[in-house]
């Protein structure tokens, strides 16, 4: 393996840490384990935990993009319309790989709890990033006809993300099932727009 090679490999077990049993009490020595390299070569890349976490993190963002970018080309051709719903219906918990992802972005804000000044670091780049992207096709869309004038694209963008975070702890909670936290979204965003998204047949 060539060292980004090696440092992802590292990285991703934090991430299986992450979404099976949370970072709180996750050890430099338990990433070693996991992804099956010694306590030493784990040091040599990351010299510090918070190292290891904000490069972990790093490579959560790039799964997310991924996943996010193929909900998006399977909605058709790529519109304003398109990119907020993929990207939201994305995030959304609903089949194995969107929980764990959720469940490992969930590790992460359960750790910056306890350990605030992580977050005043780092800060939540991706989840700003997200919210950003989102206000740009909102307005964009609005800009089409496709959304009402009075609507502001960025309290929308915020609002509609805080939803959807607060339906996927609702799923990992228990509350409901990925399916029913997807039609309260859908019709939020059919509310959002003029005319309802279609999806076509799988």
């Amino acid at each position: 393996m060539d060292h980004e090679q090696r440092r992802r490999q590292i990285g991703e077990a934090l991430l299986r840490i992450a979404s099976t049993r949370g970072l709180q009490s996750a050890t430099m020595r338990e990433v070693a384990a996991e992804a099956g390299v010694s306590l030493r070569l784990v040091q040599y890349y990351f010299h510090t935990k918070e190292q290891l976490l904000v490069a972990a993190l790093a490579y959560l963002a790039e799964q997310l993009t991924e996943r996010v970018s193929a909900s998006i080309r399977a909605l058709g051709p790529v519109t304003s319309r398109t990119v907020v719903y993929g990207t939201l219906t994305a995030v959304l918990p609903t089949d194995e790989e969107s929980v764990r992802l959720t469940r490992a972005y969930t590790g992460f804000y359960t750790l910056v709890f306890s350990e605030p000044e992580m977050a005043l670091r780092h800060g939540a780049v991706y989840p700003d990033k997200l919210e950003s992207l989102l206000a740009k096709h909102i307005a964009a869309a609005q800009e089409a006809g496709e959304i009402a004038d009075d609507v502001d694209p960025a309290l929308t963008a915020a609002a509609l993300l805080a939803l959807t975070n607060g339906l996927g702890s609702s799923v990992l909670g228990g509350q409901r099932d990925g399916a029913a936290a997807l039609r309260i979204l859908e019709d939020q965003l059919g509310r959002l727009f003029h005319a309802r998204l279609s999806r076509p047949p799988t």
